[in-house]
């Protein structure tokens, strides 16, 4: 089993708060669509393509939603607006499944990875450190050793908040301080996780540097010095992006994506906006899979991404 444990209703209690304000906003939109209509038509279909491209979906992946649902409403022949509800839901978990995003209820560590190397990407100011220190919390609270490495030294306040994290988690923090060589903290941190046997190695990597080339000849070294003591190291690439910020998060997806091989997207803050569609568009856009979301600011509100209970949570009737 996993070390994330079941969906809990806990967690489920906790996800449909964080997706309140999404949820609203395109369910008394929805409503609206289909007030006084008793079948989906072009029109309310010409509705929804609007709530979902406004709810930051995304124009390609609603053209795709929408297309979707005129294929089912055309082999059915008649579909009434009660039943668009649970079309659209059907529809969004099959595009998410196609992309690669699962129902997780938990998060294995591969059993052969040890440690478990993960590098954190991500621009400055979408909570990339905060997710660090929340997913270094969920794995020690599950019996994991875990190794922090604060690799981004170009911002004083990046490696100082990270050092707080590790104090905070219990977990130690491997830094050499602002303004030194970010490849050699990631070498030092996954020599200290291989010496001592640790689980996981986190590395924390710089937000932004001044061109994409210099951006990806960075990530590229910080790799490279990984591989001196683990082949394969990192085995993942989490790309960290504030929900919040609706399209200019796609945006960050292109950036970084062209630096480096993305292999997990981490989206933070939905809890504050009405922009929850952006999980939706970015899974689909990229093809790359949503490990986790983050819906609050307790280090528990960090969740492992659930594709059938995210679309219930956001499509949820008042």
């Amino acid at each position: 089993m996993g070390i994330f444990g079941f969906f809990t209703k806990d967690k489920k209690e906790s996800l449909d708060q964080g997706l309140q304000k999404s949820s609203e906003n395109i369910f008394s939109k929805l409503s609206k669509a289909v007030v006084g209509k008793s079948k989906v038509d072009e029109e309310v279909l010409d509705e929804l393509e609007e709530i979902l491209i406004t709810s930051d979906v995304g124009v390609d992946t609603t053209i795709k939603i929408i297309r979707r649902i005129e294929d089912r409403v055309a082999k059915d022949k008649y579909v009434n607006t009660t039943e668009l509800d649970v079309i659209l839901r059907e529809e969004i978990m099959g595009l998410m499944e196609e992309n690669k995003s699962a129902d997780l209820s938990d998060f294995d560590l591969s059993a052969d990875k040890k440690p478990y190397v993960i590098m954190v990407v991500g621009v400055n100011g979408v909570g990339k450190t905060t997710t660090i220190g929340k997913l270094a919390h969920q794995f020690k609270g599950a019996g994991k050793s875990v190794i922090l490495g604060a690799a981004d030294t170009f911002r004083a306040a990046a490696v100082d908040q990270l050092i707080l994290w590790g104090d905070r988690v219990g977990v130690p923090v491997v830094s050499h301080g602002m303004n030194t060589d970010p490849a050699s903290v990631a070498f030092d941190a996954v020599k200290q996780g291989v010496d001592t046997g640790a689980d996981v190695v986190i590395v924390d990597t710089a937000g932004r540097l001044h061109t994409k080339v210099n951006l990806m000849n960075e990530l590229t070294k910080i790799k490279r010095v990984m591989q001196k003591f683990i082949d394969d190291a990192p085995h993942e690439i989490l790309l960290v992006l504030d929900g919040s910020t609706g399209q200019n998060a796609f945006i960050q997806a292109q950036e970084f994506t062209k630096a480096t091989d993305i292999t997990a997207l981490a989206i933070t803050k939905l809890d504050g906006t009405a922009k929850g569609g952006v999980v939706i568009g970015i899974s689909d856009q990229f093809k790359i899979p949503v490990k986790y979301i983050g819906v609050g600011e307790k280090m528990t509100d960090l969740q492992v991404f659930n594709r059938k209970e995210f679309v219930d949570s956001l499509f949820k009737k008042k």
